[in-house]
């Protein structure tokens, strides 16, 4: 087996990038295989495979015990496929107007009215980016902080709260220029 994985965090370190190698041809098998039990494609499991081991590579001076490297890299690694499995799932979530239209006692032009909303919502969200998108749902739909959010989505808080600023701003100019033109 040769060096043991405490010798080599040791070297890497040190700024051996061989020894950080020998790691990932080491463990690489173990680390695809803990991320695809999580996710629904190889080509997933690769990209978090190769996202975990950024993050050990960059953090490698938080690995507190080198002589359990193999468990902290899979706890990277379990970490990272949840975050990018949370990541499809608010990305697939289904658009507003597919939610089930709540029978109303109102009128039926009040029912059109709000179709058109759910519409209108529909395509102002269809023109955030992809991570906007994320945000204004996890903050404004299912009350996630954004400590959460930044966790999930691999950002910073900061970075949440301007992603939900530039979103809502996006959101408000074309809802607005759409009610000055009476769409709504």
């Amino acid at each position: 087996m040769g060096e043991t994985d405490s010798a080599l965090v040791d070297r890497v370190r040190q700024g051996d990038s061989r020894a950080f190698d020998q790691l990932v041809r080491r463990h690489l098998r173990s680390a695809h295989a803990v991320a695809r039990s999580r996710l629904a494609s190889d080509s997933e499991a690769d990209d978090v495979c190769q996202d975990a081991f950024i993050k050990a590579l960059e953090n490698i001076d938080r690995c507190d015990k080198p002589d359990q490297f193999r468990a902290w890299l899979m706890a990277i690694v379990r970490n990272t496929a949840h975050n990018r499995r949370d990541y499809n799932r608010v990305r697939d979530t289904a658009p507003i107007e597919a939610a089930a239209p709540v029978p109303s006692m109102e009128s039926p032009e009040d029912d059109l009215r709000r179709a058109r909303l759910r519409h209108e919502l529909s395509d102002a969200m269809k023109a955030l980016t992809d991570l906007q998108r994320q945000v204004l749902v996890l903050h404004d739909m299912e009350g996630w902080k954004h400590a959460e959010i930044g966790q999930r989505l691999g950002i910073s808080a900061g970075s949440s709260r301007v992603h939900l600023h530039v979103a809502r701003r996006a959101m408000r100019k074309t809802l607005e220029g759409r009610l000055a033109l009476g769409a709504l």
